[in-house]
């Protein structure tokens, strides 16, 4: 059982960008271009929702804009003070079958009752 702690790979918009470009034969600037249009066009369906709403993009996943439930007995942790929370938006993604099949399978070659005994352990 290996313990790995090392932090995962970030990708940035710019990696995004060197992908699309490479995928297309384009130049860095024309893929900058596309990915931020992609970017922004789904940030401003997102700044919109009122209350809620669900973009779906097939064999990536579905992404939702929810409402959450004010709390009208909040406790500050710092202070033990007892607050209100109002309601507000979060965002949650839902991967699709396809990410969440690959996702799904078990890391560094382990048989699938290795997975499933070592999570069993942990808990």
């Amino acid at each position: 059982m290996e313990n790995n702690h090392r932090r995962p790979r970030t990708y940035t918009k710019r990696d995004l960008v060197r992908r699309v470009a490479a995928a297309n034969n384009e130049t860095l600037h024309e893929a900058s271009r596309w990915v931020d249009q992609v970017f922004a066009v789904l940030r401003d369906i997102m700044i919109t929702a009122d209350p809620s709403l669900r973009i779906e993009i097939r064999d990536f996943g579905v992404m939702e804009v929810k409402p959450t439930k004010s709390k009208p007995q909040a406790r500050n942790p710092k202070s033990g003070t007892v607050i209100f929370v109002p309601s507000r938006r979060k965002t949650h993604f839902k991967p699709s079958k396809l990410l969440k099949r690959f996702l799904s399978q078990p890391l560094n070659g382990e048989t699938i009752a290795e997975s499933s005994s070592l999570h069993r352990s942990n808990n």
